[in-house]
C-alpha cells in the first residue's frame, strides 16, 4: 500500500518526532517558539507570528505566556519523587508559580492520576483558571505516605507576553487555497501532538516541489485559541479563496484510519477524504459532526463556514493511551506517520487532478489511428482500452473526476494518467 517515498517520509518525520519530544509547549512559550525554529529548519519560508497577550480574538483573548523552569515534589524523607524534568507532563499546564510545605492531604487536592491506568501520567491543563498541580503515575500516588511535602513550581504567567504561531504560503497558478492547520501547544505526547506537525512538514515539502494548480496554506498554531485568533485575522480571505481545508491531527499510530467530515458534510475535502479512505482503507471509522473536538470545530462554525474535514489514524477521545505519557513514539511510528501522511497526500492530488472533463468529440473516437486501441479485434479488450473508453463515455462535462471515479469504482491517482493520455490526443477538454 505505502509506496517508497511515504515510507521514506516516515522514517524522517519519526526522526524529528523525537527531536521534539521533549520539548514543553503550551498555549504560549518558549517551547512552541523552539518547536517552530525547528520546523523552520525543515521549511525556510515558514513565518512566524507574535500575538500579544490580551488581544481580542471574537469572544475570546490571547492569555498571559506562560514559561515553565523547573517543578518538583519532595517527599518528607526529602527525596525527590516527581520532577518535571523527568517529564514535562508531570506539570498541570499553566501552573501558577509555588513553593511551599504542604502535607499529605493538602497536597492530594492538587494531584491527578488514572486510576484505570495506573502506569499512565495524564495530560491536565488549566488555561482559563489560575491554580496549580501535579500529575503522576496511580501507582506513585498510592505510595504517598503522610507528613510534610516540599513543592515547588517555578513558572511565569506574563500577561505582556505573546502567543506565537507559524504560517507558510506556497504559491500556485490560482489564487484559490488548499488550507491546511495543524497544532503545536501540547507537550510530549506524540499522536495527538507532534503527529500533526510532522504530517504538514513533509506535505509542505512535497507541495513545494510537485506541479500544482492551488496555493497551498499551512498554519502551525495552537489548539482553540490559535484557531480562533486566526480566523479573527483572516476569515474574509479564507472565506473568498479557500476551496478545501484539512485539520492535521492525530495522524500516527498503525491502528485504524478515521474521518470527520466538516459541518456540512459534502465539501470537496469531504469528498476527496472519503474517495481516498474508501481505497486505501475500506474498513476506515467515519466519525460525524457530533464527534468533533479540534479545531474542525472553529473553521466549520456558523458564520465561519469553511470546507474544512478531518483524515486521522486513531481519532481523539478514541484511543486509550490519549492524553497520557503511553501517547509516545512507541505507540506512533514510521510506518503509522507514512500512512498518515500518504492518505492526505492523495486527499490532495485528488482536489489538483479534480476538474470536469468533457469528450471533445461526437460519438466514439476512432483510438486505433491514436495507438489507443488494438487495430486487432478479440474478445476481451485490454483492461487500459476498456479504462479509456469508459471515461470518454463518462465525460459530458456535467460531472467531476471525484463524481467519475466513483462511478468507475477506481481510485483517482489511477485514472488520472488516463485522463492525461485522453487531453494529450485531444480527446477531453476541461470545462472550467
Amino acid at each position: 500500500m505505502l509506496d517508497e517515498a511515504s515510507i521514506k517520509a516516515g522514517e524522517e518525520m519519526h526522526a524529528l518526532a523525537r527531536r521534539l519530544f521533549p520539548i514543553c509547549r503550551s498555549l504560549t512559550g518558549d517551547g512552541v517558539r523552539q518547536t517552530l525554529a525547528i520546523l523552520g529548519e525543515h521549511l525556510p519560508d515558514l513565518r512566524i507570528h507574535e500575538v500579544p497577550s490580551g488581544t481580542a480574538c471574537f469572544d475570546w483573548e490571547i492569555p498571559p505566556e506562560w514559561n515553565i523552569r523547573a517543578a518538583w515534589i519532595e517527599d518528607p524523607e526529602g527525596r525527590r519523587i516527581v520532577d518535571f524534568k523527568d517529564n514535562n507532563l508531570h506539570v498541570v499546564g499553566y501552573s501558577t508559580p509555588v513553593d511551599c510545605q504542604i502535607d499529605l492531604a493538602h497536597l492530594q487536592e492538587h494531584l491527578h492520576t488514572l486510576p484505570d491506568e495506573p502506569d499512565a501520567i495524564p495530560y491536565i491543563t488549566s488555561y482559563y483558571q489560575e491554580r496549580w498541580g501535579f500529575c503522576l503515575t496511580d501507582k506513585q500516588r498510592q505510595g504517598l505516605k503522610d507528613g510534610v511535602y516540599k513543592v515547588k513550581i517555578d513558572a511565569d504567567l506574563n500577561p505582556k507576553g505573546n502567543m506565537t504561531y507559524g504560517e507558510l504560503l506556497i504559491p500556485g497558478q490560482s489564487k484559490k487555497e488548499v488550507f491546511l492547520s495543524t497544532y503545536v501547544c501540547h507537550p510530549s505526547m506524540a499522536n495527538n501532538e507532534l503527529s500533526g506537525p510532522m504530517v504538514a512538514t513533509w506535505l509542505a515539502k512535497w507541495v513545494a516541489c510537485a506541479p500544482r494548480h492551488y496555493s497551498y496554506r499551512f498554519v502551525f498554531i495552537p489548539e482553540t485559541i490559535g484557531s480562533i485568533c486566526y480566523l479573527s485575522r483572516h476569515l474574509v480571505h479564507l472565506q473568498a479563496y479557500m476551496k478545501a481545508g484539512f485539520n492535521l491531527t492525530c495522524m500516527g499510530d498503525e491502528r485504524a484510519f478515521s474521518y470527520l467530515p466538516s459541518r456540512a458534510g459534502d465539501s470537496l475535502a469531504d469528498r476527496a477524504a472519503q474517495h481516498v479512505l474508501s481505497h486505501m482503507a475500506p474498513e476506515y471509522i467515519r466519525y460525524d459532526w457530533l464527534d468533533r473536538g479540534s479545531d474542525e470545530r472553529q473553521y466549520c462554525a456558523p458564520g465561519v463556514d469553511l470546507p474544512v474535514a478531518s483524515i486521522m489514524r486513531s481519532k481523539f477521545h478514541e484511543y486509550p493511551q490519549y492524553h497520557t505519557s503511553l501517547d509516545d513514539l512507541d505507540f506512533v511510528t514510521p510506518m503509522g506517520l507514512a500512512g498518515g501522511y500518504l492518505a492526505v497526500r492523495r486527499a490532495l492530488e485528488a482536489i489538483e487532478a479534480n476538474r470536469c472533463w468533457k469528450a471533445s468529440l461526437l460519438c466514439e473516437p476512432q483510438m486505433g489511428r491514436r495507438g489507443l486501441y488494438s487495430t486487432l479485434g478479440t474478445r476481451e479488450p485490454e483492461s487500459a482500452t476498456r479504462m479509456r473508453m469508459h471515461i470518454l463515455s463518462l465525460a459530458d462535462g456535467n460531472h467531476d473526476l471525484l463524481a467519475l471515479a466513483e462511478k468507475l469504482r477506481q481510485p483517482i491517482w489511477e485514472i488520472s494518467p488516463f485522463i492525461d493520455e485522453l487531453v494529450a490526443h485531444g480527446l477531453l477538454e476541461d470545462v472550467e
